[in-house]
């Protein structure tokens, strides 16, 4: 297996996590949980998944894009592209 395929399977990982989160909680999660929940299922220690943050935000960018999730800034939907600090993540709502 070369690099490529470990990182698209690991990143397909990490969306899968955050979008099932999601769907368990019926709210949002935290960006901490989604990488702690990724990191217990790689058996990872447990700081493990402290190097994961960067690709959870990577991945709900990705999937804010297609419109599988919004990203919330103060309980309000934010751009994908522009959103700083403390954030959190939630399925679309279907009104």
């Amino acid at each position: 297996m070369d690099s490529r395929t470990s990182q698209s399977d690991s990143t397909l990982a990490i969306e899968e996590t955050i979008l099932e989160l999601c769907r368990l909680d019926a709210g949002t999660v935290s960006p901490i949980d989604a990488a702690k929940a990724h990191a217990t299922a790689r058996g990872e220690g447990e700081l493990g998944w402290r190097s994961h943050l960067n690709e959870v935000r990577r991945a709900a960018v990705r999937l804010a894009e297609a419109g599988r999730l919004v990203i919330y800034r103060k309980g309000k939907p934010v751009d994908p592209h522009d959103f700083r600090g403390v954030y959190r993540l939630g399925l679309p709502r279907v009104d």
